[in-house]
């Protein structure tokens, strides 16, 4: 199994800003919110640097000569300053929370509508955990980001601006003698801080690969059991665990370290300011007690905040990451935007061409996986692809229905090139019955609707009918409002097989692709299914992949492919008779 790739290390820059300030124009529409929650943030703020300065004041009224007024008053107004600072926080809090729900959830509609509207391709070369965690933990990390860590970031800002402006004023040469410390203390920050964050990093790349053995586990959980790997997965997720542990102990190792410093810088900080001021109030220098109770304050806030400032640069850096990973999703191409306008009266009569076309896998350019492949489909004929499995016969369809474009040769639906045809206008006249049928796990009625989310109730029961589904699903006690279950869990292999034969019927196409339709059917309900499509096909383009070669014998014309190449074409009859021919031998092969 594949390893979830490293995480890739991202510097604080500019751009990497700028990226990340670019996703505010999800949260436009309440710009509003936006800016209330920045003034009540800034109000809030400058509320708590008053507390110092007036405490700082209370204190030197302290003393026989003060009136009892005065006291009162500058009490008063702190408590005032105290219900302000309370009314503006509630808001600044409410306000960037309305601001970041609905940008989240606007961010998270668009990410979900940009990967559903990407060509095959792009699936081809991600792994869906890799790109489900796009939607989750990315954007669960900017959640963080923009509903605490900027808040955050500009009041931290307004408090060590302020504040130093404020200890200017009352001492600027105590004020030199509390900066002088900030430089040790920002060197330490900085040797530790990056240790800490690129533990951290590692961490969170080891989380992940430990949620991918998870993910992969339950998706095959049928495999895991069937082949009695249970010990073998757990094993495997243990390590990966347990190597979570260790690189989260080493990160707590420095991190204690990280924290032990700061609080040592800043205690000494403190106590070298207060023993510097008493000297100065000693020395008559001009400053009071309570001008060196502000002092102290407001040192401790400064250092606060210069402190918390560590996690939050950590904080946005895992933002700018996310935010690049999102960007990166976002700015691909969608399928919807390589090729032509969808013209709604657009109607195909079915008839397909495939003119030497050639093709490879974008994750495998090397291997050529059709080999100039060329035939014409009239209008109502029914085609059958049969070969080896390898051989092609899926990538034909695949083609066809452009999940992926040729290396070189053309495809055209009623002559006109099918890369000018809107892809919505093409797919709406086409569908699949696929040889592993994928349910949702919703109920029965749900899959069936698929096919044509407008069709009304009677026309689903009657599509059920058509596909001879009616039956066992009038036999459960819930009927058609049954839950299949995750992948269709809780339904046999030819029941699924049956309610994605009910949801073609129910599209009602112009060109239809049978992928092994009857495959998982017994040999009654098969019959009953291969009567039902073969009214189905009437009067439409079907191209039928069949391994089972009895299922083929009425189609107007079977391509032999082998190794991406047509070897044969004819009918059932015509390609018997051929001596030594490729169909021949496959048939001997499934008597």
């Amino acid at each position: 199994m594949q390893e979830e790739k490293p995480e890739i290390k991202k510097r604080l820059s500019w751009a990497g800003l700028q990226r990340l300030l670019s996703l505010l124009k999800f949260m436009w529409p309440k710009r509003w919110a936006f800016f209330g929650g920045l003034g009540a943030l800034a109000v809030s703020s400058l509320g708590t640097l008053a507390f110092p300065m007036l405490l700082g004041d209370l204190l030197d009224a302290a003393n026989p000569d003060a009136s009892l007024a005065k006291i009162n008053q500058i009490a008063l107004i702190l408590l005032v300053i105290f219900a302000i600072n309370a009314v503006f926080s509630y808001f600044r809090i409410y306000l960037f929370a309305i601001v970041t729900q609905f940008m989240l959830a606007r961010l998270r509609q668009t990410t979900y509508d940009q990967l559903i509207r990407l060509p095959m391709a792009f699936f081809s070369e991600r792994r869906v955990g890799e790109l489900n965690s796009r939607i989750t933990a990315d954007i669960a990390v900017l959640q963080e980001t923009f509903t605490f860590t900027i808040a955050q970031f500009i009041r931290q800002l307004i408090i060590i601006i302020g504040g130093i402006s404020l200890l200017t004023l009352i001492s600027y040469k105590l004020t030199l003698f509390m900066l002088a410390f900030v430089p040790l203390v920002a060197v330490g920050a900085r040797i530790f801080g990056k240790k800490v964050r690129n533990l951290s990093k590692d961490a969170q790349s080891q989380l992940a690969t430990s949620n991918v053995i998870v993910e992969e586990t339950l998706q095959g959980i049928n495999n895991v059991k069937a082949f009695n790997n249970e010990n073998y997965e757990t094993t495997r997720y243990f390590n990966a665990t347990n190597e979570v542990i260790q690189i989260a102990l080493k990160g707590a190792k420095w991190r204690a370290l990280f924290i032990s410093l700061i609080v040592f810088s800043l205690f000494t900080s403190i106590v070298g300011v207060i023993w510097f001021g008493v000297y100065l109030v000693n020395q008559g220098a001009g400053i009071s007690s309570g001008d060196l109770f502000k002092f102290i304050l407001y040192t401790l806030f400064i250092g606060a905040s210069i402190s918390g400032m560590a996690d939050l640069y950590s904080q946005v850096q895992k933002a700018i990451g996310a935010t690049d990973s999102l960007l990166d999703i976002l700015e691909e191409p969608t399928e919807l935007e390589l090729k032509g306008d969808c013209v709604e009266k657009t109607q195909l009569q079915g008839n397909v061409s495939f003119n030497k076309v050639f093709f490879s896998y974008p994750s495998r350019p090397e291997l050529k996986v059709l080999k100039g492949i060329s035939f014409d489909v009239k209008t109502g004929q029914k085609v059958a692809l049969v070969g080896a499995s390898g051989a092609g016969k899926t990538t034909i369809t695949a083609l066809l229905f452009r999940f992926y474009e040729p290396d070189s040769g053309s495809i055209l639906l009623d002559g006109i090139p099918a890369n000018q045809i809107n892809l919505n206008c093409l797919r709406r006249q086409m569908a699949i019955v696929p040889q592993e049928v994928l349910l949702f796990g919703g109920t029965i009625y749900e899959n069936i609707a698929y096919g044509n989310t407008r069709a009304a109730e009677n026309e689903i029961i009657e599509a059920a009918r058509k596909a001879n589904a009616l039956e066992f699903i009038n036999s459960f006690p819930d009927g058609f409002q049954t839950i299949v279950g995750e992948r269709g869990v809780q339904l046999s292999g030819g029941q699924k097989q049956r309610i994605a034969i009910a949801r073609a019927i129910l599209r009602d196409p112009k060109i239809l692709v049978l992928d092994e339709a009857t495959s998982a059917l017994d040999t009654a309900s098969e019959s009953m299914v291969q009567a039902a499509l073969n009214e189905l096909m009437k009067g439409r383009t079907a191209i039928i992949i069949a391994h089972r070669l009895s299922t083929i014998r009425e189609a107007d014309r079977i391509l032999v492919i082998d190794q991406g190449r047509i070897v044969e074409s004819g009918s059932h009859e015509e390609l018997l008779a051929r001596d030594n021919g490729k169909y021949l031998a496959l048939q001997q092969l499934a008597v």
